[in-house]
């Protein structure tokens, strides 16, 4: 019998430190950290939001060092602009089917095994800034679909977690312009 080495049900970069905070406090207060306070947006203002939020990443991915980490446990601009564009497209799906089906529960998406099997280091900025454009215009229009009672349809996370489109929208837009503010400040 030889010695196998451990399989691991997840690959982690060890040297970055998975978030597991349950962020869903950003529904009830502003963030300490960005400042941005979810209770004060409009659901007019989702779309465009996301959409200036997405030019804004595009400024960033053209700059130089764009895939170097500030420190060896912290994303490069990079990688978080590979996480933006998968949190749009997570999040559009899950908008697509809280609208489809009454009270569905998502699939469960981690962010940091998502980092590794995307290879988010090695991507070409360009790439990554026009595909963040598309999902970001993607689940801008998802949003902007959205009419009437629609935004008070639920769904519900793996750990329990309920939203409607409307905190749903919230969550999302504090998730992507606080990435931004990660890789500004």
């Amino acid at each position: 019998m030889t010695n196998q080495p451990a399989v691991h049900a997840r690959p982690r970069d060890p040297s970055i430190e998975p978030d597991t905070k349950d962020w869903t406090w950003v529904l009830d207060r502003p963030c300490v950290e960005c400042g941005f306070d979810s209770r004060s947006v409009r659901r007019e203002e989702v779309k465009n939001r996301l959409t200036a939020n997405a030019s804004a990443w595009d400024r960033v991915l053209g700059g130089a060092d764009v895939g170097v980490r500030p420190a060896a446990n912290i994303w490069s601009p990079l990688e978080y602009a590979c996480h933006v564009r998968d949190v749009h497209r997570v999040f559009g799906e899950r908008v697509r089917l809280m609208l489809a089906v009454d009270d569905p529960l998502f699939e469960n998406w981690d962010q940091d095994e998502a980092a590794v099997l995307g290879d988010y280091g090695d991507q070409a900025p360009a790439t990554v800034s026009g595909e963040l454009s598309t999902a970001a215009a993607s689940v801008g229009a998802a949003y902007a679909g959205v009419v009437g009672d629609q935004w008070e349809r639920p769904g519900r996370r793996s750990d329990r977690a309920v939203f409607t489109i409307a905190t749903l929208a919230r969550y999302h837009l504090h998730d992507v312009e606080h990435h931004l503010y990660d890789v500004s400040g």
